[in-house]
Parts: structure tokens; sequence; C-alpha cells
């Protein structure tokens, strides 16, 4: 399967550029517009869901840009909800809401993991088929987790490469997203346990920032980090909003501090650079178009029968290949999408224009 995570990338390259409007319903802050799709696949009639962590995030706009073409070619009706808030109580009133429409599938990136777990078991009683990507759910709430990596895996490449950039020694820091988000506090706990290694002994870990994935509020974090560690080397931020806003403060105010950690091509291609000029030397992430198809594939199988979600269970993702449901390490299930990708110098012109 992981070996065709390159091919399935370039697959999604090729149809990004093509998509144009939206033919399923879209929410943005409670405005919704619809217009049903009709077709011949074995979803047809059938209404699937997605629920983003927030409005204005590019990365989640290309989730559910994945989402939606998927589930609109087999037919389906696609909903799309971007709640105006990376909070659990904006994704409860949306899934309240969805139950209410009846829809037959809901896919979710989680802002809380434990927050959303009532209404979620609400919509499962309800006999809606409940997923997530991206972000987790209580494993209690979900039927099986959309994962775009696996955890150890992005845990080792961030650690190796804070290492490598600060030269093995240092104060270093982590810009995160919100301090409820499942999918970075899984990937921080990692990197302090990957830290453990005698390798690693030389690093000093001073703070963990929270920018809740707000551009602004990220800026002002990248800047008290500066003002508060005059000896940090490498800031790491697995967010996409994150690194985006440290970028730009480190390029802009020309500092010696360097950045890694996961961001979209499109948005860091003017600060990825190994010399003085850039502040990012390099970076990892995975194609969240396929993000967005995977868990439009896993939803349609689920509705459809063809998997429960439990561990053993296997199924067809289209042109992405065979996908496997295997255990998590939280005691539920979930399904890789592949590795992280590395972006650097050699290759960001190139991914630049596909996300």
């Amino acid at each position: 399967m992981r070996k065709q995570m390159v091919c399935g990338v370039l697959c999604a390259a090729m149809v990004f550029g093509t998509l144009t409007g939206c033919s399923g319903k879209t929410e943005t802050g409670g405005k919704q517009s619809s217009v049903a799709q009709d077709g011949g696949g074995s979803s047809s009639g059938k209404t699937y869901a997605v629920i983003t962590k927030s409005a204005g995030n590019p990365y989640n706009e290309k989730i559910a840009q994945g989402f939606q073409k998927v589930i609109e070619a087999e037919g389906g009706t696609c909903i799309i909800k971007h709640p105006e808030s990376a909070t659990a109580d904006a994704q409860v009133s949306v899934i309240q809401s969805l139950i209410s429409q009846g829809v037959d599938s809901i896919c979710i990136a989680g802002n809380d993991e434990n927050a959303l777990q009532a209404a979620l078991e609400d919509a499962m009683a309800a006999g809606i088929k409940v997923s997530c990507l991206d972000s987790k759910v209580n494993k209690d709430s979900r039927q099986t987790f959309v994962n775009q990596a696996g955890i150890k895996e992005i845990g080792q490449a961030l650690m190796e490469a804070v290492y490598d950039i600060s030269g093995g020694e240092g104060d270093w820091a982590i810009l995160s997203a919100t301090s409820q988000a499942t999918n970075q506090n899984a990937w921080i706990e990692s990197m302090k346990e990957v830290m453990k290694e005698e390798k690693y002994s030389k690093l000093n870990l001073v703070e963990v920032a929270y920018g809740d994935d707000e551009p602004q509020k990220s800026t002002d974090q990248t800047q008290a980090l500066l003002s508060k560690y005059p000896d940090l080397k490498v800031i790491c931020a697995p967010t996409t909003v994150g690194i985006n806003a440290a970028a730009k403060v480190l390029q802009d105010e020309k500092s010696k501090v360097k950045l890694t950690g996961l961001g979209l091509p499109s948005e860091m291609a003017e600060y990825i650079g190994d010399d003085e000029a850039h502040s990012c030397p390099y970076m990892y992430l995975w194609n969240p178009l396929d993000v967005g198809s995977l868990g439009a594939y896993t939803s349609m199988a689920l509705v459809e029968g063809k998997i429960t979600g439990k561990a053993g269970d296997k199924f067809k993702a289209g042109d992405m290949g065979d996908y496997q449901v295997i255990e998590a390490s939280d005691g539920g299930t979930e399904i890789i999408l592949g590795p992280p990708f590395k972006f650097d110098s050699s290759n960001i012109a190139e991914w630049k224009s596909v996300y």
C-alpha cells in the first residue's frame, strides 16, 4: 500500500487542476446550497457528510474537495460543513444538524477527541455511519479513523528534521494548533518519545506553544518564542496554519532561527530553501486531497456494508488501491493513507502548483 503513495498523490495532482464548482452541498458559517447529483454508482441516493475543523483553512478545503469528488463520482450527495471556529462546540452543532437531516454517513476531522463523543454516539444510534479523518475522535464514537500517516512515523520524521537542522543540539520549540487537537497531541507525544533516545540528548525542548490554527495568534506566538528564548535554534510547527505564519515571521525578521514541520507546498514555497535567505530548509506533509478521497471511500464502504470498521476488514479505494483496517493505539481502528512526504528545494517548485 505504501508504495502506492506517490502514485496516488500524482493522480490527485492531475485531477486537482480540473476541479471546478461544487455540485454537492457546502456550508460555511450557516450558509448552505444544494444541487443533488445523479449517478449509477452503488452510493447513488445516499448522502455523505464531511465536517472539517474550521472555515478558512486551505488544508481543510483540500480535504473537502477530495471527499466531494469521490462521492459525486459515485452518484452520491455530498454535504461539506466548515464550522466557523476550530472548537468542539461548533462541531457539535453541525453534528446535531446532520442527525436531523438524516444523512447516511458523517466523516469528521475532530477538534476534540472526547468532547464530541456524545453527539457522535447519538449519530451512530440514529443509524449513521461515523468515521473520522485527519484528527481522530474517541474510539467509542467512530467506526474507524482515516489516518494520514502513522503517528510514530510522523514523530520520527519531525524529530529527525529538528536534529538535522539544529546540528543535533540546542534549544527548540513546538508551535502547535489547539491544545485539544488530537492529531497534534499524538504527534507531539510521539516526538517526545523519540527524544528519549540518546541521539537526541543534547536537544532542549523549551516550550510547546499553541496558535489555535489562527494566523494572527500563530504569528504572535512565534514572535513570543523569539523574544523569550534568545538561543532558540529551531521551531517545529506540525500544523499548516502555524508553519506558514512562523515562516513569514522568521523570514521577514531575517531570524537565524530555522523552521520545519507540516505545511502546504503552495503556501510554503517562498520559504523553502537551504540558505540563509529562507526560513524553512524542508518540511513534510501528505496530499490532503488523498486524505479526503480515502475518507470518502471509507464512508462509502461503511454505508454499503463492505466493511464494519473492525480490524482485518479490507476494501478497494478506487484508483488509490487496496486498504486494510488495522488496530489503532487507542484501542479503536484506523486506516493509514501512507508515510509523510518530504518537501525541500529540490521538489517544492513542482509541488507548489498542486496544492
